[in-house]
């Protein structure tokens, strides 16, 4: 029965990391297994679905501008379920800006979305459930191309970073039971999925909640036991969480992709130590260098930040050149943002506006020069890439990406010679001819076989 005298058709946006992604996806799954219908015209939906991200206040006020927009554009008598982190801990602010809201349900309730859109009562479910883990019989409906798909592993935190309250948001750390983990791996190759992102706060944590799992190693021993060519990536590991073991497993497998999203902020042990972070300099550096050594193809990604609470010029410098004596190939960089709840609001010595906007931009600049510098190093290669459809821009063009590029956060493989090219989700080997900044340019020189099912539809239902 569907809600009132509404149709069935839901508009879902889904903000913030890939985490809140895969809770969208379990959404969706519910709510078109229940009959309902999914549509990415606004105007045409009889129910918003916005999943909020409240990490930052820059995230929150994202996350109200999207549903203030949906407030505006959505047709008459539509009805505004909110859901996400932000929803956990500032749901009064969204009452305040938009009082008609149908319904409210919090980062731990995913799987009462179909008794938000059926309620007939505006109102709210938001339980102390701060994080959502699925976990037996759910469905899930991947709304990611056919050949990706967001894996997690584990919800909240162990870790206490000064600048951080993803603990507040998200809760403690608790990891998915290996079988759990095994039994979705399995569904999404069945799918036709070729990548699969294992992701969490801090996949190194992996396990150490529930000492029985073994930890990160042990999955990915386990996962790695499955006879079948694929694409695995590892989304986020910290540097102290960098064993000789987790090294040994990525260089004997190639289907581990050797690509690394490392975090670490910054590079001066002050400031490290002020972020509540485990590591130092020395230890960073040697974890780099060791990355390198063992397996010279990989591609390493961190964050840093700029503008923590007392951060001086001469740290700043210290960072500065070390993007430039350690040359990483991609780097996200934050200004610092005071959050009420974190540890680091009640510092001193916090840094203006003006002082942070300033070395934001010259440390993009100066990782910008590494990025073309190393980009230019593909120049004449052959590398292997997934080739994923047209370019935006123009069909002209087509877009992939190899093993040292991750979905949405970095840049692109654009392939001026496609004529080779068969089906998109497939393998090709591409020369890369030219580069643009931070995407490489190239044309498809052959394909590669890469048999696999792929059903028409993206559906998983996981079955206990």
């Amino acid at each position: 029965m569907f809600g009132d005298v509404l149709g069935n058709k839901i508009h879902f946006t889904s903000l913030g990391c890939a985490r809140n992604l895969v809770d969208t996806e379990v959404m969706i799954g519910i709510l078109l297994k229940s009959g309902y219908e999914a549509t990415d015209k606004i105007e045409d939906a009889d129910y918003l679905v916005v999943n909020t991200c409240g990490f930052l206040a820059a995230s929150r006020k994202e996350s109200c501008d999207t549903i203030g927009a949906l407030t505006q554009d959505k047709k008459k008598g539509a009805k505004i379920v909110v859901t996400g982190c932000m929803v956990q801990n500032h749901s009064h602010e969204i009452k305040e800006l938009y009082p008609d809201v149908h319904y409210f349900l919090g980062s731990g309730d995913v799987e009462k979305i179909l008794e938000a859109i059926e309620s007939k009562g505006s109102g709210e479910a938001i339980t102390s459930a701060r994080s959502y883990l699925q976990i037996g019989e759910v469905p899930r409906t991947l709304s990611t191309p056919k050949n990706y798909a967001y894996l997690k592993i584990a919800e909240g935190c162990a870790k206490r970073c000064a600048f951080c309250i993803i603990p507040t948001i998200k809760g403690p750390l608790r990891s998915k039971p290996t079988s759990q983990v095994l039994k979705e791996f399995n569904l999404l190759l069945e799918t036709g999925v070729q990548e699969v992102i294992l992701i969490a706060q801090d996949l190194g944590d992996y396990g150490k909640d529930n000492p029985e799992l073994g930890g990160l190693e042990n999955l990915l021993k386990e996962i790695l036991k499955k006879d079948q060519d694929f694409w695995l990536r590892l989304l986020y590991l910290y540097p102290d969480e960098i064993t000789e073991e987790l090294i040994s497993i990525i260089e004997k497998d190639p289907r581990i992709c050797p690509y690394l999203d490392m975090p670490i902020q910054h590079i001066n042990n002050e400031m490290l130590k002020a972020m509540r972070r485990k590591t130092s300099k020395e230890q960073i550096i040697h974890t780099i260098e060791l990355l390198r050594k063992r397996i010279p193809n990989i591609v390493i990604r961190t964050s840093l930040m700029v503008g923590f609470p007392g951060e001086t010029e001469e740290q700043f410098e210290e960072l500065l050149e070390f993007v430039q004596k350690h040359p990483l190939d991609n780097v996200g960089i934050f200004k610092y943002s005071m959050e009420e709840k974190s540890s680091s609001a009640k510092f001193a010595h916090h840094v203006s506006e003006e002082v942070k906007q300033s070395r934001f931009e010259r440390l993009a600049k100066a990782q910008m020069k590494v990025v073309k510098k190393k980009n230019k190093s593909y120049i004449g290669k052959k590398l292997k890439v997934m080739v994923e459809g047209y370019h935006p821009e123009t069909e002209l063009l087509m877009r992939g990406r190899f093993y040292g590029q991750c979905p949405e956060i970095d840049g692109q493989v654009i392939i001026n010679d496609g004529r080779k090219v068969k089906a998109f989700g497939e393998y090709y080997e591409v020369e890369i001819t030219e580069v643009a900044e931070c995407d490489l340019i190239g044309r498809v020189v052959s394909s590669y076989s890469t048999p696999s099912k792929k059903p028409s539809k993206q559906k998983l239902v996981l079955a206990q």
